[in-house]
């Protein structure tokens, strides 16, 4: 065996002494969702790789098809966005206008500049919200989020549901808990481990909190850390963009707790690129999420082994030194 010089022995032991230190600190915050499967997700400390309005790089957002390739590729963890429709109905889409993701403007041209709170559901259901994606999905519907919670069920996924604009939609928070509880959702398994809500609007937030307190809920933005307290009081989660995100500001959050007595959580969003994902994993995030979920798995598997084949190193020159 050839014999290291010293310098490498110190260093691995330099690895090790940080591995073994860091993993008090790495452990997933008391209380929190349940990790997806895979190697990753399951590992204590890696963040969970959550589908933003389900992997809209392979499939079209905020649909059916999308949650459903989430589910094919082992994504737990999806987020979606609801808003309301004319005659009150909640259908699930990311913008305020149907414009971008449907064929509304051949359908109804006269009627710019098509405002989901413009239309009814039935008319909305008439528009294909997939061809404009790619002609695979010629025909897929802006579902309703009773449909969504549905299939979200029937993958036996999870879900981050954000209220989307809430201040165009008044009562949309008593109203959303009131379809929760009929389409099954608010019963204990989901609020124990299956559903957080969302959104950028702290009065919506607290208005969801005080008609279901139970249930956990995320404020999205980065507030200072002088700030962050008057947030827990309403909030479980800060979910910030990921480049104002620090070590020192997850610290901050992490050193609160919640509503249910619970360390906050942060889950970054929306993180595209492997290298800022472990970047991300390393400053301590709870949740990563990404338009390309598989692939942050994917990065932090490998990132994961990389510690591993260092710990293991470690592990051998100290048998070496007979410690």
């Amino acid at each position: 065996m050839r014999i290291r010089p010293v310098s490498a022995v110190a260093g691995a032991l330099l690895v090790l002494s940080t591995l073994v230190l860091a993993v008090p600190q790495a452990q997933a915050a008391p209380g929190g969702p349940e990790a997806a499967p895979g190697r990753a997700a399951a590992h204590a400390g890696v963040p969970l790789a959550i589908g933003h309005r389900g992997v809209p790089v392979q499939a079209p957002e905020n649909t059916l098809a999308s949650i459903d390739r989430a589910a094919d590729l082992g994504i737990t963890w999806v987020e979606n966005d609801v808003q309301r429709t004319k005659d009150g109905a909640l259908i699930v889409m990311h913008d305020t206008t149907l414009e971008r993701t449907t064929d509304v403007k051949r359908r109804f041209p006269r009627r710019a500049p098509w405002k989901i709170a413009d239309f009814t559901l039935a008319e909305i259901q008439k528009l294909d919200a997939g061809s404009w994606y790619d002609r695979r999905f010629a025909g897929e519907r802006v579902p309703t989020l009773r449909r969504y919670l549905q299939r979200v069920d029937h993958n036996r996924q999870k879900l981050l549901l954000e209220v989307k604009a809430p201040e165009l939609y008044p009562g949309i928070e008593r109203q959303l808990a009131s379809e929760l509880q009929r389409a099954g959702w608010l019963n204990a398994r989901h609020v124990r481990s299956a559903l957080v809500v969302q959104s950028f609007s702290a009065p919506s937030l607290k208005a969801f909190h005080r008609v279901r307190p139970d249930v956990k809920t995320g404020f999205l933005g980065a507030p200072k850390p002088s700030e962050l307290r008057s947030y827990a009081a309403f909030a479980d989660q800060i979910n910030p963009p990921h480049r104002s995100v620090t070590s020192a500001w997850v610290r901050a959050v992490h050193a609160l707790r919640g509503p249910h007595g619970r360390h906050l959580e942060v889950s970054a969003w929306t993180v595209d690129n492997g290298d800022r994902a472990v970047e991300l994993a390393r400053m301590g995030v709870d949740g990563i999420i990404s338009n390309a979920p598989h692939e942050i798995e994917d990065a932090l598997d490998e990132d994961l082994d990389e510690q591993d084949e260092e710990e293991d190193d470690g592990l051998s020159f100290l048998s070496f030194l007979g410690l």
